[in-house]
């Protein structure tokens, strides 16, 4: 053969049908494991919040039947009568979730970075609540906030009672049946969905760039403001949105620890399943909350800045 003749393109091997096949196999296996999870959503989440949204727009009573009117008069109704109760969720919720965001925050960062050995230990007492009912541990603070009870005297000794009944939140010395006790329910009962989150963001971050800001003569407080906090956003916004939300539709603490003065929107949801039985209005609510709360958490996570959740 000379130099100049160029030589013969290889003869492609014939690939079998079940080579070709196989890659595309592979392709699919991901989309063949969402299958049950899509089911689950679908059955568990899609269909019943169509079937409420039906509801909230039927008319009729429970003996005569419910019929879709498309009644969207219902909405506004609704709302006119019940604002107040809306409105008072969202302000102890968001209370709530600055309480927890407060309380949660140094001791998150204690176990992050202070704890050493212990840290497995802390980690258990914070999940221990969840080891016992809803019910019960909301129970307890009936006894933790009786009546001349310890807790009550030391705030009455503190003066404290004195600044919490200024702001409406208590009456007299009497703390159950009050604002302050609904709130109080609320942050220890969500007070580890503020803890965890915050925790894995902060166990994330490189312990080498704390040394790196100490190395260019920055304060305890200024690398905590300018490292330590921007890195552990992703946790704070998990954090508040994972005790705000469910926060926001509780009806337990009201109901156990607050008075007819302290209801929240949940508490009126419920009662209009069970005892009123006013589906439409019930339903509503419900896509009422659920849009306010939704519009919130958008406004949130754009205004925060990070979308990567842990």
């Amino acid at each position: 053969m000379s130099l100049t003749e160029t030589p013969p393109a290889p003869v492609p091997e014939a690939v079998a049908p079940e080579t070709r096949r196989r890659p595309v196999r592979k392709r699919l296996v991901p989309y063949w494991l969402l299958i049950p999870g899509i089911i689950w959503l679908l059955v568990f989440f899609a269909l019943p919040m169509i079937y409420q949204a039906s509801t909230s727009v039927q008319t009729g009573s429970l003996e005569d039947g419910f019929q879709v009117t498309w009644h969207f008069q219902t909405y506004w109704d609704a709302l006119r009568e019940y604002y107040p109760q809306f409105i008072r969720s969202l302000l102890y919720a968001g209370t709530a979730t600055v309480l927890c965001l407060l309380l949660g925050y140094p001791l998150s960062y204690l176990i992050a970075f202070k704890a050493g050995r212990w840290r497995n230990l802390v980690l258990i007492l914070v999940i221990a609540p969840f080891f016992t009912s809803f019910l019960i541990r909301t129970l307890a603070w009936k006894t933790i906030l009786a009546d001349g009870g310890p807790v009550v005297g030391a705030l009455n000794t503190l003066h404290i009672l004195d600044v919490t009944n200024w702001l409406g939140w208590t009456e007299g010395s009497r703390v159950l049946a009050t604002p302050m006790a609904v709130v109080c329910g609320l942050t220890y009962n969500f007070l580890p969905f503020m803890i965890l989150p915050l925790y894995t963001s902060l166990e994330r971050i490189d312990g080498r760039l704390h040394e790196a800001a100490g190395d260019l003569y920055a304060t305890p407080a200024t690398t905590f403001r300018k490292v330590t906090f921007p890195l552990s956003m992703p946790g704070v916004v998990s954090g508040t949105l994972l005790t705000f939300i469910p926060a926001a539709g509780d009806y337990v603490n009201a109901e156990l620890l607050g008075s007819t003065d302290t209801k929240m929107v949940g508490s009126v949801i419920q009662s209009q399943f069970l005892r009123v039985l006013d589906y439409p209005t019930a339903a509503a609510l419900s896509f009422i909350l659920m849009a306010v709360v939704l519009i919130m958490v958008t406004v949130y996570i754009r205004r925060a800045g990070t979308e990567d959740l842990v």
